[in-house]
């Protein structure tokens, strides 16, 4: 299946999936940007954007997984967040976080904050409409890991 035959199933899963990855570079690149302030409590959301960026790479991309060393802690943890209703409340937990920067200053953290939001919103519709979780192949999903090994 295609990147624009994906995107045509309508399945809010996949839209949820393209959004985390996308939140997932708005979070590296923004939480390296803000991290260069003088702002102490600026610099601490800086660095927890910067862990939830990779939270969100093992999310989104299960292949990696089976690829990268991680603890068997760690790997259970990111296997829990499979279904739509659990990513849309560890997005949104992430959301809530990086809103909450708000608070001390304005900067552009708020962009990470917007993105999180809509890919929570989106695997919450998906969950909503009793749509299935469906992995994109491009991303790792289903039968890509099979093909590897």
């Amino acid at each position: 299946m295609t990147l624009k035959e994906e995107f045509a199933t309508r399945n809010f899963s996949i839209y949820g999936q393209w959004l985390g990855v996308l939140s997932m570079i708005l979070c590296f690149a923004l939480g390296i940007a803000n991290i260069f302030t003088f702002n102490v409590l600026i610099i601490i959301f800086s660095i927890i954007a910067l862990v939830s960026s990779f939270v969100i790479l093992f999310i989104e991309v299960p292949l990696l997984l089976r690829i990268c060393p991680t603890s068997s802690g760690f790997d259970a943890a990111i296997r829990r967040i499979s279904t739509n209703y659990m990513r849309a409340g560890a997005y949104g937990v992430m959301a809530i976080v990086q809103w909450l920067t708000l608070i001390f200053a304005v900067t552009s953290l708020i962009a990470v904050a917007v993105f999180l939001t809509i890919t929570a919103l989106c695997y919450l519709l998906a969950g909503v409409k009793g749509q299935a979780f469906v992995g994109s192949k491009t991303l790792g999903g289903a039968g890509v890991a099979q093909m590897i090994v």
